[in-house]
C-alpha cells in the first residue's frame, strides 16, 4: 500500500506510466539492450515454434477471407517484435512464394542478420491489408496506477526510481472515467492499473489496418475477475521481481482486455485459439513408436510443447482479442 506523505519535493516523484515510460523506453531503458526480451522472460514465441506456424495459418486464413489476385501481398505486423522471433518464425513456417510484406514494429535498434525481407520500423505502415498481431505488447504499454485512500477515494500512486510509492492527487478527467466504468475503486487499499492508453495503443493499431484482422495476445482480466490489489511487478533474468522503475527489470502488468475490445471483437482463451489452429497435445499413437520410431519422438516433442502452450494456469490462460477490419 503507498502511503500519504508530502514532505519530499514533488519534483522527486512521478506517475507510474512517466516512471515506466523512462525506465523501459528511455536511454539506456530495459526493453532497448542488446539482449532483448527473450533474455528475461519467455513467451508463447520461445516456448515453440508451433506458435509462429499457427500465426502463420492464421495470415493464411486472413488472406483467404481478404481474397485478391496473386499479384497482391498480405501484409504481417508484429507489433512489440522484441528481436524478430515470431516475424521471422511466421516467414518459416508460411508456404513458399506466400506473397507477404512482413513488417516488425519495435523502439530498440534492428538486429544483425535479421531476415532482408522484414522491415524494422519504430511505428506500423498506414493503410496495409492482412495481419496484425501483438504478442505481449499491451502488457508493456505503461499506465498509471491508482489506489483508493482511507476514505475510499481513487488517487494516483507516485513512485521514485528506487519503487518508494506515495499517493498523490485524486484521479481526474478521462482516468476518473475509465476507472469508474472498467475498474471501480471504492475500498481503502484497493489498487488498480488505469488502462485508458492500452485502450488507445490498440485502437491506433487496429486503425492501421485498411482490411484483414487484428489480433492481441497477452495476461489479462475481464470484468468481474479484477485483482483487488492490481497486477504490477518485474522480471530480470527469467524471475519475477518487485516492480522498480530504475531501468533494472521489465515492468509489466495485466491488460484489462475487455476494455480495449472494439465493437465485434472475440475475446477467447490462447487455448481454444491454438486449438482452432491445429495446436493438439494429444500424444501420437503407439503404433509410430514401432513403424517410425524417429517420427514418433518428434510427433512425441510437439505434443509436450503444445502442452506448455495451451497448459491451464500457464500460458494456455492466456487471452485473445480479435477484431475483424
Amino acid at each position: 500500500m503507498a502511503v500519504t506523505d508530502d514532505t519530499d519535493a514533488p519534483r522527486t516523484w512521478l506517475s507510474w506510466r512517466d516512471a515506466t515510460e523512462t525506465a523501459l523506453y528511455g536511454p539506456g531503458g530495459f526493453y532497448l539492450r542488446p539482449e532483448g526480451p527473450a533474455g528475461h522472460f519467455r513467451t508463447s514465441v520461445h516456448a515453440s515454434p508451433l506458435f509462429a506456424s499457427a500465426v502463420a495459418r492464421l495470415l493464411l486464413e486472413t488472406a483467404r477471407e481478404l481474397g485478391g489476385g496473386s499479384e497482391d501481398a498480405y501484409a504481417f505486423v508484429d507489433m512489440g517484435a522484441g528481436r524478430g522471433e515470431l516475424v521471422t518464425g511466421v516467414l518459416a513456417a508460411l508456404p513458399e512464394g506466400f506473397p507477404v510484406r512482413a513488417y516488425a514494429i519495435e523502439r530498440a535498434e534492428r538486429p544483425e542478420g535479421l531476415d532482408p525481407r522484414i522491415s524494422w520500423l519504430p511505428s506500423p505502415p498506414e493503410g496495409v491489408s492482412g495481419l496484425l498481431f501483438a504478442n505481449e505488447w499491451l502488457d508493456n504499454v505503461p499506465v498509471d496506477i491508482a489506489e483508493a485512500d482511507a476514505d475510499g477515494v481513487a488517487r494516483r500512486v507516485l513512485v521514485r526510481p528506487d519503487g518508494t510509492e506515495r499517493l498523490g492527487p485524486p484521479v481526474d478527467g478521462a482516468d476518473a472515467e475509465w476507472l469508474a466504468r472498467w475498474w471501480p475503486l471504492t475500498e481503502s487499499g484497493a489498487r488498480a492499473e488505469i488502462g485508458r492508453p492500452r485502450d488507445e495503443a490498440w485502437a491506433d493499431a487496429v486503425a492501421i489496418l485498411r482490411s484483414g484482422r487484428a489480433v492481441a495476445v497477452d495476461y489479462g482480466h475481464t470484468a468481474g475477475t479484477r485483482p483487488r490489489f492490481g497486477t504490477v511487478t518485474g522480471f530480470r533474468d527469467g524471475r519475477e521481481v518487485r516492480a522498480v522503475p530504475d531501468g533494472s527489470c521489465d515492468i509489466t502488468s495485466h491488460v484489462a482486455m475487455d476494455a480495449c475490445a472494439g465493437p465485434g471483437a472475440v475475446l477467447t482463451t490462447q487455448r481454444d485459439a491454438l486449438r482452432g489452429l491445429g495446436v493438439s497435445a494429444e500424444r501420437p499413437p503407439l503404433s509410430l513408436a514401432s513403424t517410425d520410431p524417429v517420427a514418433y519422438v518428434r510427433a512425441l516433442s510437439a505434443t509436450g510443447e503444445a502442452a506448455e502452450l495451451t497448459a491451464r494456469g500457464g500460458l494456455g490462460d492466456f487471452l485473445w482479442l480479435q477484431e475483424r477490419v
